[in-house]
């Protein structure tokens, strides 16, 4: 009987537990209310970075301790970083607090809205307010249109979001900036009171929107900016205590643009600069670690000589490279580059007696997109507990690489991110510890080779293998 009864006690606490959860997350979406927002949507590149200020305040009679933010399903799938600041104070005197911020599910979001939580660093009592200072980037997030265009054609590309902040609170004022590139404007939604001026779209202020309101927008503009994205990016780096880091890269980049069509001209491409394939790109530039040498650039075919190293002992290296031929929509092109760095200024020991290497997170061409991003980090033979500090969520594995006279092989610690943008080249540790007597196995090995070598140069001399007497 006891087993019977079981099993009906546990669905009746299910069916009255689960309409007290909708009732407090409903509760807490209530007592928060925005009393101004603004938000500023930067559509200069193909990388769009939308900068969002929230007045919060607690109508509640309970405090809070955290803040919903809410993104449709579209949106989400292309986020590539989001970052939150709790800022105090005005003007020149503004400090800023990092606060965390982690995905969040709701049993009742309605058309598939997906949150995320931001913790504030201190509970929001009853009547206080607090100003919040978001950064949310997406990637391929404009479309082509038309989706091909030929060499002389410019690049139009669509917008697509929401005039109104989605958003699970009640909005007292909003206002939202919108920032092209060029003056260049097809067309754009109107959603009163809208205004322009120059490259800039204002809509707003609205006043009084209830939760989730939703108004769509589209914005057709010309953007001639490279579509630049690294398909997959691998880099490896081989630390070397005898002094030496050494980088190698290997990129699969292409042209997300508009695809190009018809024949390409070299002669007009080169004879109209400013009118034959404005949206492409023959040159990139990617900025390395100071102190950098031995740099080289190569493809498939060989090493490629139109690069150009502008090196410095203190500051940002800058390395301009061109390809063997420009880069139109659609097209892709495979490449190297190598560089080596001194060990002095990257390989570090901690206090529990470790060493760590210091070294930049993502990738170092400048207004990229990397969809998938593979960094090695090779350590000498006999390193043991490696361990990876990043300040982001990245796929972490280990692997072994057998490199000449390794006996054991070195381990190789792997770290892979999708989605990559250049917010992320941040720096990151890799923890690990050595014994000093480990680097001298390669030396007393050489020897060793040589001395037997020697020996048996030595006996075969000696030694005598005639028959005769």
């Amino acid at each position: 009987m006891e087993a019977l009864l079981r099993p009906r006690i546990m669905l009746s606490l299910t069916i009255i537990l689960i309409p007290i959860f909708l009732f407090i997350s409903g509760a807490s979406s209530h007592q928060i209310r925005i009393n101004n927002a603004e938000r500023r949507i930067d559509l200069s590149t193909h990388i769009v970075k939308v900068f969002l200020t929230l007045k919060v305040e607690n109508t509640g009679k309970t405090s809070a301790s955290e803040i919903l933010l809410a993104f449709p399903p579209t949106q989400v799938d292309h986020l590539a970083f989001l970052e939150a600041l709790a800022a105090t104070g005005k003007k020149k005197k503004k400090t800023y607090v990092s606060l965390a911020v982690k995905p969040t599910q709701l049993p009742d979001a309605p058309n598939e809205t997906n949150y995320y939580t931001i913790v504030l660093a201190n509970p929001l009592n009853t009547g206080e307010t607090a100003t919040l200072e978001i950064l949310y980037i997406l990637t391929h997030s404009l479309e082509p249109f038309p989706v091909e265009i030929s060499q002389s054609e410019s690049q139009l590309v669509y917008y697509r979001d929401s005039a109104l902040i989605l958003s699970p609170y009640h909005i007292k004022q909003q206002t939202t900036f919108i920032k092209i590139p060029s003056n260049k404007v097809e067309s754009f939604t109107r959603v009163e009171p809208t205004d322009r001026s120059g490259n800039e779209l204002k809509y707003g202020p609205y006043e009084d929107r209830p939760p989730y309101s939703y108004s769509p927008l589209l914005v057709h503009f010309e953007n001639n900016n490279p579509f630049s994205v690294v398909e997959e990016l691998v880099r490896e780096v081989e630390i070397s205590h005898w002094g030496n880091l050494q980088i190698t890269e290997q990129y699969k980049l292409a042209h997300a643009g508009a695809r190009h069509k018809g024949i390409f001209s070299r002669v007009d491409y080169q004879s109209k600069p400013a009118f034959s394939g404005v949206s492409s790109f023959k040159h990139l530039l990617a900025r390395l670690p100071p102190r950098v040498h031995s740099v080289y650039y190569r493809d498939e075919i060989g090493n490629i000589s139109t690069s150009h190293l502008r090196a410095d002992s203190w500051k940002i290296s800058e390395l301009e490279i061109e390809p063997r031929y420009p880069l139109f929509g659609g097209w892709r092109a495979t490449f190297v580059i190598g560089y080596g760095l001194p060990l002095e200024d990257f390989l570090f020991e901690s206090s529990d007696g470790r060493r760590y290497l210091n070294f930049t997170f993502g990738c170092p061409l400048v207004e990229t997109v990397v969809d998938k991003l593979t960094i090695k980090v090779v350590l000498p033979e006999g390193s043991k507990g490696p361990s990876a500090v990043v300040p982001f969520p990245v796929e972490q594995r280990l692997e072994t690489k057998y490199s000449y006279l390794d006996v054991v092989g070195r381990t190789v610690v792997v770290l892979e991110k999708k989605n990559v943008v250049p917010v992320h080249n941040i720096p990151f540790q890799v923890y690990y510890t050595f014994k000093p007597i480990f680097m001298l196995a390669e030396p007393l090995m050489l020897a060793s080779a040589f001395f037997l070598f020697f020996m048996a140069c030595v006996a075969y001399l000696h030694v005598d293998l005639s028959i005769r007497k």
